[in-house]
């Protein structure tokens, strides 16, 4: 109970001695011109809001009434001379402006509400952004979609707004000094641009409808021309003209000299029509571009970041260089191949790159994946404990049709397959024996296309296996693909096992059961064959499928093709 009470004391200490927050005095702005039948309305909607303490009209240059419509409604008024445009109303607005947070609300705005206006504040007010914008329902803006978003994309890619010439805006006043006011229409664009290089945060905050008055063809172009000129300002401003322009240029060549390095070593090793001398010149070429031109694009991102004061360049420069890091990481890829393949002995350096083998199954054969990439492997030598097994990689195992526990034979000796240890996933661990009589040595690679002609010749035994019964598949592997006949092997009318092999036609082959002679037959294609074993039946249906195998089916002389363990 005593320390219940302490616990308490200190937290209600917590409580009393916590510094309370400062209260953020709001003032919003309305730039008017010749706005006299709307303005009043915008102001007194305004009054609604909460949170708002000042509201400042500035009446830029009208020629009509808003000055007066303003004032009656009980807003502070200030007046241009002249037309100066909105750019300067806003910031004569701000410059007067005597609170914390400071909104800019359009004057011909006809169904604003008080909750609108709120929108744009409580998000600065609560501490979540600096600045906010708002997006609104309503068709979309035509200098909005046909000219800032294309320029903005083109620029400035990271910046995506709905709307980022909405035209209602609320910010902070200490961040607004930080940003470059525009005398006109560019104002919008040029505050949401500003933001976001020099890392400003700014949020884009729903409204709702918002019913504007139409503007002139007239009024379009020269927002148009105004919303371009201050776009292409910002981007000569910030470098990204020269990120886009001389940086770009300077990739594209970067590129092109690491294509033609990519190119030389890909003509070395693997286009024997060309001489090697061809391809490290096309090499030497590239890497001599590809330096050159790397060097430029360092040079100019450092100016350009230079240019940008804190910037906040992320999504610019991973969008205008990632063409050259992909370049770069697929050319370092491709070295750290051929290094990995390289062998130094008795003074002669040895690059032999191996390539994995993609296999894609076209026919519908029941298979666990149709489409898989295999290989290389590498050869090692057996465990010492384990000389009467061969350790094989599993894709190596489909590729030879087996599977762990199943056998092979060598040299009239026979070893039990394995999978490969952890963290050996394409390492074949093989007896000396084994390795000598299949001429490989340490270190050797096979490709996956190869397993045929290095395992051709052998034995494999494999194992199908239900509750009921057992059946041992032998063959030898062939050094080539080759037709091959499809079968099923039933057992009691159940399916025990679905395989192919090559058969001859008109040749015999003999099944054994529980390693004794049962029967034999006569392969004809699409003639299947039956068989009783004392209370079971035993068939293999041949089905007509256009395949091809390696496993060689051995005929009577060389053994029995199957032999059930009933």
């Amino acid at each position: 109970m005593y320390w219940f009470l302490v616990i308490v004391a200190f937290l209600l200490a917590g409580i009393k001695t916590q510094k309370p927050k400062k209260y953020q005095k709001v003032s919003v702005i309305i730039p008017a011109y010749n706005e006299e039948d709307t303005v009043a309305t915008v102001v007194e909607v305004v009054k609604q809001a909460a949170f708002v303490d000042e509201i400042i009209v500035v009446n830029d240059g009208s020629s009509d009434n808003t000055e007066a419509e303003a004032a009656k409604a009980g807003a502070r008024v200030i007046t241009h001379k002249t037309n100066k445009g909105k750019g300067e109303a806003l910031f004569t607005g701000y410059r007067e402006a005597e609170c914390d947070i400071i909104a800019f609300i359009d004057a011909d705005i006809h169904n604003l509400t008080s909750k609108k206006v709120e929108a744009m504040i409580i998000p600065i007010l609560e501490g979540k952004t600096d600045i906010t914008k708002t997006k609104f329902a309503r068709a979309r803006g035509r200098v909005t979609e046909l000219t800032a978003k294309p320029l903005l994309n083109f620029f400035f890619p990271e910046i995506t707004f709905e709307q980022p010439l909405s035209g209602q805006f609320a910010a902070r006043k200490d961040v607004l000094k930080r940003i470059n006011f525009e005398k006109d229409y560019g104002v919008d664009v040029g505050i949401v641009i500003d933001a976001d290089v020099l890392g400003i945060s700014i949020t884009e905050v729903d409204i709702g409808a918002i019913e504007h008055d139409m503007s002139t063809l007239e009024d379009l172009n020269l927002m148009a021309n105004e919303v371009v000129r201050t776009i292409m300002s910002r981007a000569n401003k910030y470098g990204r003209v020269i990120m886009i322009d001389e940086i770009g240029h300077f990739i594209r060549m970067s590129i092109v000299g690491l294509s033609l390095v990519i190119l030389g070593l890909f003509t070395i090793f693997f286009v024997s029509s060309v001489p090697v001398t061809v391809g490290i010149m096309i090499g030497v070429i590239g890497l001599i571009i590809a330096i050159y031109y790397i060097v430029k694009v360092i040079v100019k991102s450092i100016v350009m970041f230079k240019k940008t004061p804190k910037g906040n360049l992320v999504k610019s420069f991973i969008k205008i260089h990632f063409p050259l890091i992909i370049s770069i990481v697929i050319l370092l890829l491709m070295i750290s191949t051929f290094i990995g393949a390289a062998h130094f002995d008795n003074g002669v350096l040895s690059i032999e790159p191996s390539s994995r083998n993609l296999i894609i199954y076209a026919d519908d054969s029941p298979r666990d994946n149709t489409i898989s990439a295999r290989g290389p492997y590498t050869v090692d030598l057996a465990i010492e404990d384990e000389l009467n097994q061969i350790r094989m990689p599993a894709d190596a195992m489909m590729t030879l049709g087996v599977k762990a526990n199943d056998t092979i034979q060598i040299d009239d000796e026979v070893y039990m397959i394995n999978e490969t240890r952890d963290g050996e996933p394409n390492v074949f661990r093989l007896p000396k024996e084994a390795k000598n009589f299949l001429n490989l040595e340490d270190g050797s690679v096979i490709q996956n296309s190869r397993l045929k002609q290095v395992f051709g010749g052998t034995v494999m035994t494999h194992s199908y296996e239900n509750e009921n019964a057992t059946v041992h598949e032998q063959y030898i592997v062939s050094s080539r693909d080759a037709h091959s006949c499809t079968y099923e092997i039933f057992l009691d009318n159940s399916s025990l096992a679905y395989s192919s092999g090559i058969f001859k036609k008109n040749a015999t082959y003999d099944i054994n059961v529980n390693d004794e002679f049962a029967t034999s037959f006569n392969f004809k294609k699409n003639t299947n064959v039956t068989f009783d074993y004392e209370n079971h039946t035993v068939e293999i249906v041949f089905l007509d499928k256009n395949t091809t195998s390696i496993k060689q089916i051995p005929r009577e002389s060389q053994g029995a093709f199957l032999n059930f363990d009933l």
